[in-house]
């Protein structure tokens, strides 16, 4: 059976990914869906880009941008204001990952990928997005503020018109629990700040989180607690 399996906020962390990636077997007919914020802050963001390219080959990977991910793409094209606050934000760990001091020297293929990444995503009872949406407004709607910079503390929406479940990322939980609303559903569950990172199978509600201290941990949505 086709899986749809949501991913949250890898923020560099990319032993925690490839444990939580062997541990969900992900097969070719799988569809693995990121929330965006790859890099920054964790202390291996090119070993992160490098694994999801790899994983490309073998499953359909859909990568929403995050925030993160846009602001180092808005300094390679030209906003070089932005680099001592993405700098402060955790872009010197992603500089340090590739052992560089200026954004030029990350590999192209890498570039690519966060050039490619998809605002949002959209299955038949399902979106995601990296951080927020206007329940009142499509998604082909909305523009990048909203999408990838509005916190869930900010603003709290309703339920979206369509009817369809929301998957967020952004907003990281810090009590290390998923945000489950029913219609909204948040699994940026802290891992860059030693919580968890959290994989949802979206039809199903199963859940797996792995922390970067390597505990692991797997139940369904509305269940799993520490």
């Amino acid at each position: 059976m086709k899986r749809v399996i949501a991913i949250g906020d890898i923020h560099g962390y990319q032993h925690v990914l490839e444990r939580l990636l062997d541990w969900i077997g992900p097969g070719s007919s799988d569809i693995i869906v990121g929330l965006g914020d790859y890099i920054d802050r964790g202390p291996d963001s090119r070993g992160v880009i490098d694994l999801l390219i790899r994983l490309q080959q073998h499953v359909t990977l859909v990568p929403v941008l995050g925030n993160h991910d846009e602001m180092l793409l808005s300094i390679v094209d030209g906003a070089k204001e932005a680099f001592q606050d993405w700098l402060i934000y955790g872009g010197a760990a992603t500089l340090a990952s590739y052992a560089c001091a200026k954004v030029e020297e990350i590999p192209s293929e890498h570039i690519a990928f966060l050039r490619n990444c998809v605002s949002y995503y959209e299955t038949e009872n399902h979106f995601f997005v990296h951080a927020n949406y206007d329940e009142h407004r499509p998604l082909n709607m909305l523009d990048g503020t909203i999408l990838r910079w509005r916190s869930l503390r900010e603003y709290l929406p309703g339920p979206h018109f369509s009817g369809k479940v929301a998957i967020t990322g952004h907003t990281a939980q810090k009590n290390g629990e998923i945000l489950n609303l029913g219609y909204l559903v948040c699994i940026d569950t802290y891992c860059y700040g030693g919580g968890w990172l959290t994989a949802l199978e979206v039809q199903t509600g199963h859940v797996w989180q792995v922390s970067p201290s390597g505990t692991a941990r797997e139940g369904w949505l509305g269940e799993i607690r520490g």
